[in-house]
């Protein structure tokens, strides 16, 4: 499901102002900026000390001056401080790879698949907000399913970072006033003036009659909300970053045509980094609609490539998760993360190199998904589910497998229950039941003694379990174990689990 943040930034110009003459202004002075309305000469934006008393965006610069003596008044920036945005949208890449402003004052952070490598969305949102208050940047922020109703609550709702549940994002917005949908000032004072100030009550009513009312932009911007239709997001591209624009003179709408462009933006990607000695590591592929709405596919890679034909067909094989819509007017591919790589330099005589897993391991990943892609390393631990761990698929394990331990190629997590016949304390069982069906013993081997870490657990410091490599009638093997020595009573309660399939 996709989750979308919005950052509203309520005092973006001011604070930047702060920011440019640091030590200059007291923290608490009341600062505005000016701008020319017509023939007269207006507030643009106001801190939060002039805020609280009583100034406003919009208020005449002479009224605001006399309610306030003294009032620090600077010039408006709209373009420096759009430009300032987008460089904050850049440095919010930290968090995802898909970022964007929206000016004036806000910011869109599609948190998809990302939230998790920050300790979770709530986790994710403190640090945001925490970093920007180090910095004198005031913010608020919310993370929803849609960027409408992302963007409804982080302006409305009372706490500065608000997490909206997935799938709940009609119950938030229900109870926030009409002016969260994002609409023009005379429309939202048209709707109130009809006794229509919440949103939840715009909800009730049906669509038809409240576009021919109030106009359709009601209904879409509602829609966007709710997550019916869709809410555009134009990402951020650093200007730093590799990337080849293709622009086609009619619009893509299916898959092989979506492929050819595939290739040709490979090839230019490549050649670029090829100048530049680089090899991409993730690459974003962004295909804008005729609707002006995007669609991105984002690709990591095991180690650094400049393959064209190696990266178009991985991305093509993630077409399937596009929809072009009406049609594809442009596409970008991005190199969000590169990194050096020398030339490679042919064999001379035909000697045979070294298999490369890599192109393997991105077609696996590709397929599959990365988290299903690892090799598993060794780990100083007795306990067999503590003796491994999963690292990625081509990092060298620090040390190599114990010898003389035969493993299962399988471990079950958590043991399975078995039900077991055996004689104490030494013999291997006679048979056993798992999962309704009774397997009869033919070979064993054991038992190999596991004592608990008493250093990590309490309750592990006279556990015991006894370990055996069964056979049964049918050729097939087991890892079983025996919790306890059968001598005495704190060791274990002496049943059987099913810990591996060899």
């Amino acid at each position: 499901m996709r989750r979308v943040i919005s950052l509203w930034l309520p005092t973006w110009p001011t604070d930047r102002l702060a920011r440019r003459r640091l030590g200059a202004l007291p923290v608490e002075a009341p600062v505005v900026t000016r701008a020319r309305d017509g023939r007269r000469l207006v507030v643009a934006a106001a801190n939060r000390a002039a805020l609280a008393l009583g100034l406003r965006p919009g208020l005449p610069l002479a009224g605001a001056q006399a309610m306030v003596p003294g009032l620090e008044v600077a010039e408006a920036d709209p373009e420096g401080d759009a430009d300032a945005l987008a460089d904050l949208a850049a440095w919010c890449l930290r968090y995802s790879p898909l970022t964007a402003a929206d000016p004036p004052d806000g910011l869109w952070i599609d948190a998809t698949g990302c939230a998790h490598l920050h300790g979770g969305e709530a986790a994710l949102l403190d640090d945001l907000l925490c970093r920007l208050g180090r910095a004198g940047v005031a913010a608020r922020a919310a993370v929803a399913d849609t960027p409408g109703a992302a963007w409804a609550v982080a302006r409305h709702a009372s706490a500065p970072a608000t997490v909206v549940a997935p799938g709940g994002a009609a119950d938030a917005l229900a109870l926030l006033p009409v002016a969260a949908l994002r609409l023009p000032p005379g429309t939202v004072a048209g709707l109130r003036r009809m006794g229509l100030d919440l949103v939840g009550q715009l909800v009730a009513m049906a669509r038809a009659p409240l576009a021919r009312r109030f106009g359709a932009e009601v209904v879409r911007r509602l829609d966007e909300a709710l997550g019916h239709a869709p809410g555009p997001i134009t990402p951020v591209v650093p200007p730093e970053a590799p990337q080849h624009l293709l622009a086609f003179p009619e619009p893509l709408l299916t898959a092989e045509a979506l492929g050819h462009a595939i290739g040709h933006l490979a090839a230019g990607l490549c050649a670029g980094l090829e100048r530049a000695g680089l090899g991409v590591r993730r690459v974003e592929l962004i295909f804008v609609r005729v609707d002006d709405t995007v669609a991105v596919v984002r690709l990591g890679l095991a180690r650094p490539t400049r393959d064209p034909r190696h990266l178009a067909r991985l991305l093509a094989a993630r077409l399937g998760e596009v929809d072009p819509g009406l049609g594809v007017s442009a596409a970008r591919l991005v190199a969000v993360l590169a990194e050096p790589l020398p030339p490679g330099q042919a064999t001379a005589f035909g000697e045979a190199e070294e298999a490369d897993l890599a192109p393997l391991v991105d077609r696996l990943a590709t397929r599959f998904g990365a988290t299903r892609v690892f090799r598993v390393a060794p780990v100083a631990s007795a306990v067999p589910e503590r003796s491994l761990r999963r690292i990625p698929p081509l990092e060298e394990a620090a040390a190599g497998w114990p010898e003389g331990l035969p493993r299962p190629v399988r471990l079950l997590t958590p043991p399975q229950p078995v039900e077991a016949l055996s004689a104490l304390p030494d013999h291997p069982p006679v048979a056993f039941t798992w999962r309704g069906r009774r397997h009869r013993v033919r070979r064993a081997d054991g038992p190999e003694r596991v004592l608990g870490e008493w250093w990590r657990r309490e309750g592990e410091r006279r556990a015991v379990r006894d370990y055996w490599a069964v056979e049964d009638e049918e050729g097939r093997r087991f890892w079983l174990f025996r919790r306890g020595d059968g001598e005495e009573a704190a060791s274990g309660d002496l049943a059987w689990f099913l810990h591996g399939l060899f």
